[in-house]
């Protein structure tokens, strides 16, 4: 599936992302499925109840809240990001423990080279398969 990200988009998550670090970022993305594409309308920022550098836990409170608000607007989730401030953007193993929806997209921005990287993976946990998901921003 490929994600279709408004550049505004992606802003929020970079923004976020670097606020928070060191610690890892975290969110909720929803839009809508069009065929073979994801299409990202909004990004809800949520907190790291973790406050780590290597792993995050969302706050359930505002997840429910952000999903209530994504029925509201007709979105569907379509998966979540956070950061790694120290390493690539590429899933962990604890990434991948802890990724139990197949349908979700898991977008993880590395803020560890001169340039924040944003790179989104489809996987599928009990298959073992992680594969890279195409990621075209847009304008706007």
């Amino acid at each position: 599936m490929k994600i279709i990200l408004p550049g505004s988009a992606r802003d929020v998550i970079v923004s976020h992302s670097l606020a928070a670090r060191p610690l890892e970022a975290c969110g909720l993305i929803a839009g809508s499925v069009e065929g073979d594409a994801k299409r990202v309308a909004k990004i809800y920022v949520l907190r790291n109840l973790d406050e780590s550098r290597i792993h995050f836990t969302v706050d359930q409170r505002e997840q429910l809240a952000a999903v209530k608000d994504m029925r509201a607007m007709g979105l569907v989730p379509l998966g979540n990001f956070h950061s790694h401030p120290d390493t690539p953007a590429r899933p962990s193993e604890e990434d991948v423990r802890l990724s139990f929806d197949p349908r979700a997209s898991y977008l993880i921005l590395s803020l560890a080279g001169p340039e924040p990287v944003l790179k989104s993976f489809h996987v599928e946990r009990e298959a073992g398969l992680v594969e890279e998901e195409p990621i075209e921003i847009e304008a706007g």
